[in-house]
């Protein structure tokens, strides 16, 4: 199995022995799996980011409370976080002023600061192209609901 790039997601779907081209599915609608994926890869990039985010926060925090907080199950949690530190965006550290010395602290590398500014970015430009998609909508069902209510108050008189 390949090395992931950076700009990959952390969990490939993809199988080294097809014959099918890199991320392109062996039957059906390519269409279909690029969306797919698309949105697969959104929703790991948010989750990334928001792991990388409260980590960079607060360092100590244990993986149940990264799930709590993220939204995924304590062994999606293990799973994300050894694949950032295999990938060297986290580094684990000994959490020093616990008396359980088996807890840990995961720490931000430099390269890890630096792709959650990337994600960061992505996160932004993603929530705001949201944003104005559903103020254009509400701008339209305002005006729906504006016309309409002038209508039955005309048809009524």
């Amino acid at each position: 199995m390949s090395k992931l790039t950076d700009e990959e997601p952390l969990l490939n779907t993809t199988f080294a022995s097809t014959k099918a081209p890199r991320g392109q599915p062996l039957c059906g609608s390519s269409r279909k799996f690029n969306k797919m994926t698309s949105k697969r890869t959104k929703l790991q990039q948010d989750t990334h980011f928001r792991v990388l985010r409260l980590l960079q926060e607060n360092p100590e925090m244990s993986q149940r409370q990264l799930a709590e907080s993220v939204g995924v199950s304590v062994g999606g949690i293990h799973y994300m976080l050894n694949a950032l530190i295999d990938k060297g965006l986290l580094k684990l550290g000994n959490f020093t002023a616990a008396d359980d010395k088996r807890r840990y602290a995961y720490v931000l590398t430099p390269k890890g600061i630096v792709r959650k500014a990337a994600l960061t970015r992505a996160f932004l430009a993603r929530k705001v192209e949201e944003y104005e998609a559903l103020k254009d909508e509400i701008e339209a069902l305002s005006s729906e609901l504006e016309f309409d209510d002038s209508s039955n108050a005309s048809s009524k008189t």
